[in-house]
């Protein structure tokens, strides 16, 4: 879990557009982080395997 500081931090504008840092919506992450979906990969696949995702599914061959 992401600290609560660097969380409100980051939802504000930075000073400069350069120092913009993406995290995960739901948890914080700042690392893995998907930007087609705005999720890290442990929120992305854990709402992939529940079926949270539409038009995601899990790859078996």
């Amino acid at each position: 879990m992401a600290r609560k500081a660097l969380v409100l931090k980051s939802l504000r504008d930075p000073k400069f557009k350069v120092r913009h840092k993406n995290r995960c919506q739901l948890c914080g992450r700042p690392r893995a982080f998907i930007r087609d979906y705005g999720l890290c990969r442990l929120c992305f696949r854990k709402m992939a395997l529940d079926g949270e995702i539409p038009g995601v599914k899990k790859a078996s061959w």
